[in-house]
């Protein structure tokens, strides 16, 4: 999964080069995850790597569901300053990818918990790419984030990283909706592909940019406002909206 680091590698150049132009008001603005400052989002990116690196470095957040696991670790750092925050991303990133390296060339079970399901080491990259791609586009820029200016581009690299998580992680995150019907989504222009959920024959077909997909599949956008075609039987594109990956 080397480009899956890359993209991780790619993304992470970039948010520290948005940092270190941020004022401080723009630190602390509201971001596009609710609850979450624009600090607090990098904060959580750094803690997604102390969790690779050195997890005794975070709160212990066991027996918690993951949003509440994810906000308990971003409270407990919300008291450093901007560039303490930024600061601590730099230097666990670095030897965080160092990790995930090394984790990929393992390739063997790893499991991630009950509400994320056991995956192969060298697919773990893809996830850091997909919240990074995520976090900093959908959180940090306009029009869910506070900052002006464009985010960074979603090119195939980034895009294709992303969606990789997206297809490991949608039958291991629902099994449960993977029995109760079948998809087949279409990933038009940057990322083609077409990620199949469920077993059998497809009875609906959700057609929609990657850029749009990693929106809509993480509930930043509706379908309507991301330009998102679906045919076929209701039902199955009922629980397709109810899908959303982490």
């Amino acid at each position: 999964m080397l480009s899956t680091i890359e993209a991780t590698k790619a993304d992470r150049a970039a948010l520290l080069a948005i940092g270190s132009g941020l004022t401080d008001d723009q630190w602390h603005a509201q971001s596009g995850c609710e609850g979450w400052s624009v600090k607090d989002v990098v904060t959580h990116l750094a803690n997604l790597f102390w969790a690779a690196v050195d997890g005794t470095q975070l709160p212990d957040t066991a027996g918690l569901a993951t949003e509440q696991a994810q906000d308990t670790a971003v409270a407990a750092r919300r008291d450093r300053s901007p560039a303490e925050v930024l600061a601590d991303y730099e230097k666990v990133s670095e030897a965080g990818l160092q990790r995930l390296a090394e984790l990929a060339a393992l390739d063997v079970e790893m499991p991630l918990g009950d509400d994320f399901g056991t995956y192969s080491t060298a697919v773990i990259p893809a996830a850091y790419a997909f919240d990074h791609y995520t976090h900093i586009r959908a959180d940090l820029f306009a029009p869910r984030g506070p900052l002006p200016g464009d985010p960074p581009p979603s090119d195939e690299l980034r895009v294709g990283a992303a969606l990789d998580w997206v297809e490991a992680a949608l039958p291991q995150q629902y099994p449960a909706a993977a029995a109760q019907c079948s998809l087949e989504i279409e990933v038009r222009g940057t990322g083609a592909r077409v990620i199949r959920f469920g077993s059998g024959e497809a009875t609906g077909t959700i057609s929609s940019s990657g850029p749009a997909l990693v929106r809509w599949i993480t509930h930043r956008g509706s379908w309507a406002d991301l330009g998102v075609q679906a045919t076929g039987d209701e039902q199955a594109l009922a629980i397709a909206r109810t899908l959303k990956v982490f």
